[in-house]
């Protein structure tokens, strides 16, 4: 990206917004899943840069106004949808600290991170899909003792919930106060480690750092549309789409995962696809078989690392490029190796600096990576840490070998006694642990998966009875669906 690769890396998302809006202010910035009535009761919203501003500035002012101070958390639980930037951008603009938690986490899990970190508000939506999200806000709310503020997008919100869909028809000022520095903490995402969950903080600094390796790695062009099917409530997903966006100052299409129907019309419309790292091969080849036009590059955002090494080389002329993601420590491009070959992690010469632990596992350091607490000095009570070093080095646990030709390393497998589906971290000692009170005859178990990285099954006395009672506790709804029914085979096939 020539016009952007100069830009100074301590300006913040902010900045870049103001920077687009100064040069694009007629141009369409945002674009809605256009299935989106179907799953959130919401028409798909258009947005121009002005009109963007104009709501991002709606946000900053609704959040200062309700005597939110500056630097205090406030979470958000959004999909894939224009709601979720113009909020993040927002709370940004005000000054505080955006939290954003992944959609499939249900009260239990909430509570849990956010007992961590003190939020004083929280941010949802009335439904997506099946699931009714302003229920779960409000349980998360009642056990969340610093939650003060439930605002939510949507229609039929329960009493309690106060109504942001005015935000959209909000004339606001422009915003006249200066940006905030670049590395202050703007951003609080939750990572899974052996010891359990902890927060990692980021300044702005450090997320445009990111962006831009994306950018640069990619090849993107200035005012490319990009299509986001990657879920924005992790560092990987804002790195890898948010930043890229306005680091192009081009348009920017989200998807909700995943509907083929509505993703092979939005990929012919597209520059460029950020979606899961095991899906960008495959769809490229798709798309490149069909003579019609389609992305000139797909970007594969691999949240299993470990898995890149098996990916197989990407089809003859396709635009590929994968990004191995080291949970929400930092993301790196890395080239699919050779047929048998293995996958090696530079340990120096790009973004990213990379060792060997004394404890046999991979750590990064560079200007992407997040190398201090959140809190300031917290310690959780179950003894989790982020394994940051005095250096500034931080721990991935994933283990790993020096490679004696390149002196890179190689991946050896996943974190131990962590099991990832799609982008979600689970620990096997609380899936263990949270199904003993069904005896000794319910089991679970990580099985391997060509797409997810893992998916769960389990068995138990009574399948429908355990699932309704893991639902009813509001742990994450992966953990009861892996005690679905399964078919069971005929006699002709048995036989």
């Amino acid at each position: 990206m020539s016009d952007t690769s100069g830009a100074s890396p301590a300006k913040t998302l902010d900045e870049l917004f103001r920077d687009a809006l100064a040069r694009r202010p007629d141009a369409v910035a945002l674009i809605d899943p256009p299935d989106r009535n179907s799953w959130n009761d919401i028409p798909p919203r258009r947005l121009t840069y002005a009109e963007a501003d104009r709501a991002v500035t709606a946000v900053a002012r609704r959040f200062r106004d309700s005597g939110l101070s500056r630097d205090t958390v406030v979470a958000m639980q959004l999909p894939n949808c224009v709601d979720s930037i113009v909020t993040l951008l927002g709370l940004m603009r005000a000054g505080l600290i955006a939290a954003p938690l992944p959609l499939l986490w249900r009260q239990a899990d909430a509570v849990d991170a956010l007992s961590r970190i003190g939020p004083r508000a929280l941010i949802s939506t009335a439904r997506v899909g099946g699931t009714d999200q302003a229920s779960i806000a409000m349980y998360i709310a009642a056990e969340t003792f610093s939650i003060r503020f439930v605002g939510e997008f949507g229609r039929d919100l329960p009493d309690g919930i106060i109504s942001l869909n005015d935000i959209f028809n909000n004339d606001a000022e422009t915003w006249r106060e200066p940006p905030l520095p670049a590395d202050r903490v703007s951003l609080v995402t939750f990572d899974l480690v052996p010891e359990g969950r902890v927060a990692m903080a980021r300044n702005d600094a450090q997320l445009v750092a990111a962006g831009r390796h994306v950018c640069d790695a990619s090849q993107l062009d200035p005012r490319d549309t990009l299509l986001g099917a990657i879920s924005l409530s992790c560092f990987a997903g804002i790195a890898s789409t948010i930043v890229p966006w306005l680091l192009c100052a081009g348009t920017l299409m989200l998807h909700h995962p995943f509907s083929p129907d509505v993703f092979a019309p939005q990929c012919k419309r597209s520059d460029a696809v950020i979606l899961p790292g095991p899906l960008a091969a495959g769809l490229a080849e798709a798309t490149a078989g069909t003579g019609e036009r389609g992305p000139k590059s797909w970007l594969g955002v691999w949240r299993t690392p470990e898995r890149l090494a098996k990916a197989g080389a990407p089809p003859r002329g396709a635009r590929v490029f994968d990004f191995a993601v080291f949970g929400e420590i930092a993301l790196m491009h890395l080239p699919r190796p050779l047929e048998g070959h293995p996958l090696i992690v530079p340990s120096a010469g790009g973004p990213l600096t990379a060792s060997r632990t004394d404890r046999g596992t991979l750590a990064l350091a560079g200007d992407m990576v997040s190398s201090t607490p959140f809190p300031a000095n917290f310690r959780a009570r179950d003894g989790s840490q982020q394994g940051i070093e005095e250096t500034g080095t931080v721990d991935t646990f994933y283990p790993c070998r020096i490679d004696r030709e390149t002196k890179g390393l190689i991946l050896d497998g996943p974190p131990a006694g962590i099991v990832t589906i799609g982008g979600t971290r689970l620990l096997m000692r609380d899936l263990q642990d949270g199904i003993a009170r069904f005896g000794t005859s319910a089991t679970i178990t990580a099985l391997p998966d060509a797409l997810l990285g893992h998916r769960l099954a389990a068995t138990g006395p009574d399948r429908s009875l355990i699932r309704e009672a893991l639902a009813a506790s509001g742990v994450n709804p992966l953990i009861p669906a892996a005690f679905r029914e399964r078919r069971q085979p005929n006699s002709a096939t048995a036989a």
